[in-house]
Formats: structure tokens, sequence, C-alpha cells
């Protein structure tokens, strides 16, 4: 009989504080915790769909560090959006090809929503670049993503820390991490802001009762880092690092025991 999976990870969104992932996932590694199932949501993910297909906590730093706006962004003509984040999808592509969600190496979800219907969309089998970029679309900033006959923008609206997808996976203990738990805002500057802004508070109030619903919750204090600064990743990932290493460590031996 297949054992059932143990242990998953819950990636929530955030935009460039997602770095953040990439602290838990060194954390994950250095403990040797092994993962059987990842879900994300738009940052969350982008990141848990690299280390779902195999790439280490290091390599999807320097992906990640190598990024910028103008990499996975372009302005666009669209009733629709103000920009389209077919870059990213690029990006996908060009990291792991036109894979399919089902080849991942550890099982994946991505948490996307169906803005026709206000359903929550789990994707667990289909174009990997195209859920990526669904996932991630802001919506009144990104162009919705088109797969089959729905349109489909941040899973952060229905979603953001996917925990109820792991539990459908049958995992038994669910490793939730919520990069809003602390976030801080700054008077809006232009339209972007403002749309950004209203995006976050309503995933904020969402999550919270979300993360509940996860057996360990890591919640690293990102209040001094903005959501769009790409020069703050280091310590973003630094910052995701201890949080996780704090919340986990007296966990990992219970975590690596029921595992064998």
């Amino acid at each position: 009989m297949m054992k059932p999976p143990e242990i998953g990870l819950a990636l929530g969104g955030g935009a460039v504080l997602g770095a953040a992932h990439i602290g838990v996932l060194r954390a994950v590694e250095e403990l040797d915790i092994h993962v059987d199932g990842i879900a994300g949501t738009s940052v969350g993910a982008f990141i848990g769909t690299l280390f779902a297909f195999g790439k280490g906590w290091r390599e999807i730093r320097d992906i990640v560090t190598g990024l910028d706006w103008m990499d996975i962004s372009a302005v666009s003509l669209s009733q629709y959006g103000l920009l389209s984040n077919g870059k990213l999808g690029k990006t996908i592509v060009s990291l792991l090809g036109h894979a399919d969600i089902s080849a991942a190496r550890i099982p994946l979800a991505i948490i996307a929503t169906d803005i026709s219907s206000g359903r929550k969309v789990v994707l667990t089998e289909g174009d990997t670049a195209a859920a990526v970029m669904a996932s991630t679309c802001i919506p009144g900033v990104y162009i919705p993503v088109e797969i089959g006959d729905r349109m489909l923008i941040d899973g952060g609206i229905s979603e953001n820390v996917p925990v109820s997808p792991l539990r459908e996976m049958g995992v038994r203990t669910v490793i939730g991490v919520n990069l809003h738990a602390f976030h801080s805002f700054e008077p809006p500057k232009h339209i972007i802001d403002i749309l950004t802004n209203t995006v976050v508070l309503t995933m904020m109030n969402i999550t919270r009762l979300q993360t509940d619903q996860a057996d360990i919750r890591i919640t690293p204090d990102l209040s001094g880092f903005n959501i769009i600064d790409t020069d703050q990743i280091p310590a973003l990932i630094e910052c995701g690092y201890r949080a996780a290493r704090t919340i986990l460590e007296p966990h990992a031996v219970a975590l690596r025991r029921n595992n064998e």
C-alpha cells in the first residue's frame, strides 16, 4: 500500500516578499525535511513550482535575484489590464521547458481565481507556465490568463496560503507560510500602488483564517519591506530563513521520523 503524503508546503503570495520563501526552502533542506506536496499562490506558485521541479534553494535564489520588473512584465494595450506577465511565462519555459504540472517531482497544486465566477481554481495538470502566469496575475494590473474557457487571475483572491489543496492531496502535516502576517502599508503614490494595496488588504483578511488550518505556521516579520523593491531580496531570504529555522527546528526530528 502506498504511504500517504506526510508533509506539505503551502506558500502564500506577496510579490517581492516571496523571496522569503527561498529562505524557508533553505531551512527545509538544511533540516532534511522531505516535502511530499507543494501548493502555491502567486509568487508562492512561482517559487513552489521551481522547487517542485527539482531546483534547490540556491538555484532558486540565483534565478530570482536575476529577475527584475521588466523581466516579467510588459506594457500592454488591453481593456483588462495595464501590463502583461507573458515574460514570466517565457521565463518558466526557459527554466523548465513546456512542462505539464503533473510532471513535477513533488506533487504540485497552483492556485488561481476564475474572475468570471469568483471561484478558486486548483491547477494540478496542464501547462505549468500558463498556470504560474494565472496565479501571479494581479487584477487590474495584469491581463487575465485564459486557460480553457476560464479567465484566471491571482490565486490570492481566493486562497492566499493554499492549505486546502494539500489536505485534498491527503497530506497529514501542512506547513503554511504567510508573508503578510506583519504587513505595513505606505500612502500610495500612483494607481498601481492603490490596486496593489487593495489586493493585499483583501488577502490579509482571508489569509488569517486560512493559516489557522495549517499544522505549522511560519510568519516572518516582513513589515520593514515593501512588495516591489527587488534590492531587498537577499535580506528577505535571510528573514524567511531565520523565521523558518526558529519554527521548524523543534519539529524537525518528528517530521523526519513521520516520513520514514
